[in-house]
């Protein structure tokens, strides 16, 4: 069986809303696992340029799957040790969350592969 990695990169500025209230990144973070495969979230990597705690959080097919904290002016490198599959035609989605009023930027690096 051959995997074939994807990868959900970039730097994202973002205004926050309060942390009750993650909202979407623009561009907007999505990807649909094929039809035909599984995918595995297999490390997360960010930055946060702001002067205050942010975190992002993955929702699949709407609801919270994964939270992830970063702390001001940090950045976090997790590698996962629990992989769960994400089943074909899921979605998943990426959206950052920020005290209200704070502004920044995220820098992004997701490795999912399929499967």
């Amino acid at each position: 069986m051959l995997e074939k990695p994807k990868f959900l990169q970039g730097l994202y500025p973002f205004t926050g809303v309060g942390l009750e209230n993650p909202i979407q990144l623009q561009p907007e973070i999505r990807y649909k696992v094929p039809s035909d495969k599984r995918s595995q979230l297999i490390y997360f990597r960010a930055g946060n340029s702001s002067s205050e705690m942010i975190y992002i959080v993955f929702k699949r097919n709407g609801k919270p799957m994964r939270y992830f904290p970063i702390g001001a002016k940090d950045a976090v490198h997790v590698s996962l040790a629990v992989i769960e599959d994400l089943q074909p035609d899921t979605s998943l989605e990426l959206l950052v969350a920020a005290p209200q009023d704070v502004r920044g930027s995220v820098l992004l690096d997701v490795g999912l592969v399929e499967i």
